[in-house]
């Protein structure tokens, strides 16, 4: 990766845990990143189940396997450039909240969504 340190996938109860993060997704995010040329702040990578419990997750979220991540974003231009770059690198689920965008490529999950928070 060019663009990202593995710690910034770490779950905040768990050092070191954003080693758990899928390689495939990585390289991806990775992608993504550089088409953009906007930061992409993690806000969420890995989630222990602890953590995923305390935010509110879903007890099958894509962060728990390393499938999935929240970018900070609060301003339009920037959610449609990372968007943009997202689907370009091809990742097809992507959530979008007031503040942040997920994305996630869990392989056991519906394909082509866009959903709202």
């Amino acid at each position: 990766m060019t663009n990202f340190d593995l710690y910034e996938f770490d779950s905040p109860d768990e050092i070191g845990s954003g080693q758990n993060m899928q390689e495939d997704f990585l390289n991806k995010l990775d992608e993504a990143r550089t088409l953009a040329g906007v930061p992409f702040v993690i806000n969420s990578g890995y989630r222990t189940i602890e953590r995923n419990n305390r935010v509110g997750g879903k007890s099958n979220s894509a962060h728990l396997f390393g499938y999935a991540a929240d970018i900070s974003c609060s301003n339009s231009r920037d959610r449609f450039i990372i968007i943009n770059a997202l689907i370009q690198s091809g990742f097809n689920r992507i959530g979008i909240a007031d503040t942040f965008i997920h994305v996630d490529s869990d392989p056991n999950k519906s394909k082509k969504v866009i959903w709202t928070y």
